[in-house]
């Protein structure tokens, strides 16, 4: 049987695989190396640095829950829909939600940089139209929201027991109220 060359794009891929299942704290050379069924020689050979595969893993998870939200959320209702797929999302794949959440972003100053960064700018455009809102209200509606979803989620994430419909339950009501506050906003400027 011909030897398996390994490259980087198997070490990220094995990282991942290990991080999804079991968390970051078990992407190991010594875990990467049994994964790809190899030693830790290409491993090495591939990374400067584990700092670097780190950054790749979370690259990688922040990919892989984009591409989640964008199959998950309601056209017709996206601004319910963004936050029930992101607490659903943190629910079904724990580990990646919570590589997501802590990733360093050298970017972020400010709350507005945050959303900037991470929001798909879409959304905030689809609120607006479906809303009848201004794109700024959407904007602040959004990130209120996706700052809400991100505790509700490092609790879905980190304390598995808490059920799911509670932590609808509490989406719900605040998807209510900062609606109710944004298009209390919109009758207030007619």
């Amino acid at each position: 049987m011909p030897k398996q060359r390994i490259n980087r794009e198997m070490i990220v891929d094995a990282a991942f695989s290990i991080a999804r299942r079991e968390g970051t704290g078990q992407v190991l050379v010594k875990r990467i190396a049994e994964e790809l069924h190899c030693s830790v020689q290409p491993i090495y050979s591939y990374l400067s640095n584990m700092d670097e595969l780190r950054k790749a893993v979370a690259d990688k998870a922040a990919s892989h829950m984009q591409e989640y939200m964008a199959r998950n959320i309601d056209p017709a209702d996206p601004f319910r829909s963004t936050g029930y797929a992101y607490v659903r999302y943190a629910h079904e794949e724990p580990h990646l939600f919570q590589l997501f959440i802590q990733r360093k972003r050298d970017y972020v100053h400010t709350l507005g940089d945050l959303y900037a960064g991470d929001a798909d700018p879409r959304i905030p455009q689809r609120i607006a139209e479906g809303l009848g809102i201004s794109l700024e209200k959407a904007r602040e509606l959004h990130l209120n929201m996706l700052i809400y979803t991100t505790g509700i989620g490092a609790i879905m994430a980190t304390s598995p027991e808490v059920p799911e419909e509670e932590m609808l339950t509490r989406l719900e009501n605040a998807h209510q109220a900062f609606l109710g506050q944004a298009l209390q906003h919109k009758e207030e400027t007619k």
